[in-house]
Parts: C-alpha cells; sequence; structure tokens
C-alpha cells in the first residue's frame, strides 16, 4: 500500500441472503482526492460506505484505512475509526425537532466541547456553506438544497479527514445540484479532505471526480479519470453513462388493444 493511498478495499464480499452484493470489490482511495462511484441502483455503492464505517461488516476481504484493517476491529476502536469521517447523507437525515444550529453541534454537544468552542465551529462552517445566520431555523423552514448545505456543515463540524457523501444532488433542480457541486470541489480545496461521492448523476461525477470507479455486479468494472471512464470501450460503461437500457422493453401493448 503506497503512501498516498488513504483506504484500500481489497476483495471485499457481501451477501445479503441470497443476493451478492459485493463480489470481490478492490478499489483504492488516493489521499485528498475526490473519488467518485457510479453504478446501477443496487450494485452495492452504498453497501461499500456502510463496510467502510463498520455498519456492515463484509463476509471476507479487508478494507484498510492508512494500512490498518478496520474489518477486524471491534466496535469500541471503530469509534475512533468512524471520526475520521464525516457523512453527508442522501436526505440530509437532519433531527426535524432540533434547529440548525443543534443540528450542526450535535455531534460536538454528545463529546462535551464548551458552549462557546460549539457556538464558534457551528457559525464557521454555516458561513462555510453559504448558509450564515440560519443557525435559529428548523429544517422544515429549509429547501432541499439547503438541507444538503446543512447536513455538509454537520460533517465538516467535527474536522474529518475524509467525507462521504450518497447521492449529494438527488432531487435538486439543475442550479442547486451544481451549487452543491462547487460546493463540494471548494470543501477540498480548503480544508484538503479526502472524499468519496456516490451518485449517479454524471453531470456531478464529471465535474467533482479526480476518478470516477463504476460497480457493476459486485466488482470495479472501470476506474479512470472522468476522460477515461467517458471514452472506455466497455459497452457495459457506456450503457450506464449514457443511460441507455439493455434494449427494448416489451410493456404488452397488444395485451391493452
Amino acid at each position: 500500500m503506497s503512501d498516498d493511498v488513504l483506504i484500500s478495499f481489497e476483495d471485499v464480499h457481501k451477501t445479503f441472503g441470497t443476493q451478492k452484493v459485493l463480489d470481490g470489490m478492490t478499489l483504492e482511495v488516493r489521499r485528498g482526492e475526490t473519488l467518485v462511484v457510479i453504478g446501477r441502483s443496487g450494485c452495492g455503492k452504498s453497501v461499500m460506505l456502510k463496510c467502510l464505517l463498520g455498519l456492515i461488516r463484509p463476509d471476507a476481504g479487508r478494507i484498510l484505512v492508512e494500512g490498518r484493517d478496520v474489518v477486524s476491529l471491534p466496535e469500541e476502536e471503530m469509534v475512533g475509526v468512524r471520526a475520521r469521517f464525516g457523512m453527508v447523507f442522501q436526505g440530509a437525515a437532519l433531527f426535524d425537532s432540533l434547529t440548525v444550529e443543534e443540528n450542526v453541534g450535535f455531534a460536538l454537544r454528545r463529546l462535551g466541547r464548551p458552549e462557546d468552542e460549539i457556538a464558534r465551529i457551528v457559525d464557521e462552517r454555516l458561513r462555510q456553506v453559504g448558509l450564515p445566520g440560519s443557525g435559529p431555523k428548523k429544517p422544515s423552514e429549509l429547501s432541499g438544497g439547503m438541507k444538503k448545505r446543512v447536513g455538509l456543515a454537520r460533517a465538516l463540524a467535527m474536522a474529518p479527514e475524509v467525507v462521504l457523501y450518497d447521492e449529494p444532488t438527488t432531487g435538486l433542480d439543475p442550479i442547486m445540484s451544481d451549487a452543491i457541486n462547487e460546493l463540494i470541489i471548494a470543501t477540498r480545496e480548503q480544508l484538503g479532505v479526502t472524499a468519496i461521492v456516490v451518485t449517479h448523476d454524471m453531470v456531478s461525477a464529471y465535474k467533482v471526480g479526480h476518478r470516477v470507479a463504476m460497480l457493476h455486479e459486485g466488482k470495479v468494472r472501470a476506474v479512470g479519470t472522468p476522460a477515461d471512464i467517458q471514452s472506455s470501450p466497455d459497452e457495459a460503461v457506456q450503457q450506464f453513462i449514457h443511460g441507455r437500457a439493455a434494449g427494448p422493453i416489451d410493456i404488452g401493448v397488444e395485451a391493452v388493444r
């Protein structure tokens, strides 16, 4: 494992019942890069993130964080590993009963940080995501894009080394999606974090990613720069990035005539 590799998935397998989700997935994440992971629904993208955080244990394989295999770590040691990661959830996953300020400072309060320190960090992070002065608001008062920004502010409050984004532009209009993309880029440039972005949004993938990896049938089918993926000769890759169905679909027109 070279010094520039921060995270390494090595021959990772995960099956749920009879469904094989990860089938020997191998992938490296380089320090300081934004790696975008694409693939069809159910291909294992979110499962990969959950395995990395120890929320799901793979059936086989290793997941190394700076050379340390986290798969075999007991739960009490995984707490320390998770502290290095910030997670931005698909639906923002804000607590509806809490204000924006309370959401962003939630983990800091759980750790017993002084209130003046929490206030400073919350203010700094909300300004960073373009939401200064929004602390007193409740999530119900926010648009979808604003909720995503608050989710990012909460993830950044703990000063993570790695930020994990799960479908960060889902449900947003093109303009707000681009604003989120710009925020992902700015976060990387200003804070130097490593990022893994799981997405179906190819516009976003090409814009924010240093590299793009495609999961297909439980394995990494292709990985490379956005230009490499766009020019890939692999038909499965081309089919996905251009959104083409495998073939004509019989909708039973004759049966309903």
